[in-house]
């Protein structure tokens, strides 16, 4: 059998209470988050439950793009996001293994691509 570890988070964002300068639905830390580089992300509500889990090349547009697209899974539960996990990953082929497990075994609450536990 296969043994998967998923990686530590590199960088967490939190919502905050009060946002001064917010333009992002609470989120003022994107700039935290690197523009270069690819990885995965996890969304998680204010219980701490996994909400939605990602792949990008790169991670930050493509993060920001979930907040403002209309085709989004996460389009009607954004208010939901409390905290953003980013995880540093630059092989395309661990990124693609990472999103389905985690996917798969955490139980992401609004993926509806690539879950096998229906």
């Amino acid at each position: 059998m296969i043994q998967i570890t998923v990686p530590t988070p590199d960088v967490t964002i939190t919502k905050q209470a009060n946002p001064q300068l917010s333009h992002i639905y609470g989120f003022t830390d994107f700039h935290l988050i690197t523009r270069e580089k690819g990885g995965i992300f996890m969304f998680y509500n204010a219980d701490g439950e996994l909400l939605f889990v990602g792949k990008a090349r790169k991670l930050r547009p493509r993060i920001k793009k979930h907040f403002e697209d209309t085709v989004s899974p996460m389009k009607n539960h954004r208010e939901e996001v409390a905290t953003i996990e980013v995880c540093l990953v630059e092989d395309a082929v661990d990124r693609e293994i990472y999103e389905t497990y985690i996917i798969n075994t955490m139980r992401a609450k609004y993926n509806v691509d690539k879950v096998f536990y229906n």
